[in-house]
């Protein structure tokens, strides 16, 4: 088994980063916690399809030399993926800052019990 984690580290790695992120967005209080723990998640599941991507011994998908057989590039659709996927993690997590931005100013902390607490004596 360990060498096959060894061997693996790539992967084994990504898998770490995303745990790491689920469980800091699953434990914490502080919403720039929370919003770092999915940026963890996100960057171990881009870390995941790029080591899945890569094939050892093979080049980028871009034709040098009239070499044209497939067997001598990689794979371009994950590395188009996380290309894609970087971009939109980008742009949401600025719309979660945001978002965390107008909470803080009506309610003058960053704590989802605080918020919560304060939410329930505004529907009283």
């Amino acid at each position: 088994m360990l060498d096959g984690l060894i061997a693996n580290y790539g992967e084994a790695v990504a898998v770490l980063l995303f745990v790491i992120g689920f469980a800091n967005l699953l434990l914490q209080k502080n919403l720039i916690k929370k919003i770092i723990g999915l940026n963890f998640m996100d960057t171990g599941t881009y870390l995941f399809l790029a080591e899945k991507g890569y094939i050892v011994g093979r080049m980028a998908p871009i034709v040098v030399d009239g070499v044209q057989d497939v067997n001598k590039y990689i794979n371009p659709i994950p590395s188009g993926l996380v290309l894609t996927g970087i971009v939109v993690s980008v742009s949401v997590t600025a719309l979660m800052l945001s978002l965390t931005i107008r909470l803080y100013q009506r309610y003058h902390t960053l704590n989802m019990d605080e918020i919560s607490t304060i939410l329930k004596k505004e529907e009283i």
